[in-house]
């Protein structure tokens, strides 16, 4: 099964060489579950053909905002409501999450609340799981069609379940301990509140349910799907 990577930024190039690049995070997070991958640049408006390019797509996150007036934006948004309308899976992660709700007509902003960053619990379907998280924008009203499957006392739609087209994080099951403290040192001084740094530094070391996480995803792009009318 190839899943199309649809890259939405890029990670610090400070943090790469050990980290790698976004894409690189989701082939670590999904290896083993039998998917080959293929990235497409969409912050660079290299954009896939065609919705069946690829069997599921993935958007990851990017440090622009869903409503901002960026070349990639709209055309992103087209994409994915084809996407949609042809059944093929689609995964959203943090900035994928946010512009999937906003593309089938939800809403994002910068949230009063302000960050959320490091490790954090939700609650996913009564279990309550912690993954990294890394955001001030968030979904404040989500599409009709979607259903909240994960959230917490401050992101209330933390994760959006469309039938079985869809599937959407805010938080970030692919990042690791090392990088998000590797984007405290290289995005969050002068940018986060210094207390919510310390906080999140303090917290790093936590048990993390990525591996629980890819598990679902992978789920997701694995189960059957009915073909559309006409």
């Amino acid at each position: 099964m190839l899943i199309g990577i649809l890259q939405t930024g890029e990670a610090p190039e400070a943090l790469r060489p050990q980290s790698g690049d976004y894409p690189d995070m989701f082939v670590r997070l999904l290896s083993g579950h039998g998917f080959t991958f293929r990235t497409w640049r969409v912050v660079d408006l290299d954009f896939p053909a065609d919705v069946h390019q690829a069997d599921g797509w993935l958007i990851t996150g990017s440090r622009h905002g869903a409503y901002d007036d960026l070349p990639f934006i709209a055309p992103l948004e087209a994409f994915i409501r084809d996407v949609y309308a042809a059944h093929v899976p689609l995964v959203g992660i943090c900035f994928g999450h946010q512009i999937i709700a906003q593309a089938l007509g939800g809403k994002v902003e910068k949230f009063a609340g302000g960050w959320s960053v490091g490790p954090q619990d939700y609650d996913f379907r009564g279990e309550t799981v912690t993954m990294n998280a890394w955001h001030q924008d968030q979904v404040t009203r989500k599409p009709e069609a979607a259903t909240v499957i994960g959230s917490s006392a401050f992101c209330a739609h933390a994760a959006l379940a469309y039938d079985t087209r869809a599937l959407t994080v805010q938080a970030h099951p692919e990042f690791d301990d090392a990088f998000v403290d590797g984007l405290i040192r290289t995005r969050g001084r002068g940018v986060v509140p210094e207390p919510l740094l310390s906080e999140a530094q303090d917290r790093l070391g936590r048990p993390l349910a990525s591996s629980a996480m890819a598990d679902q995803i992978a789920d997701f792009f694995k189960q059957p799907r009915k073909q559309p009318k006409g």
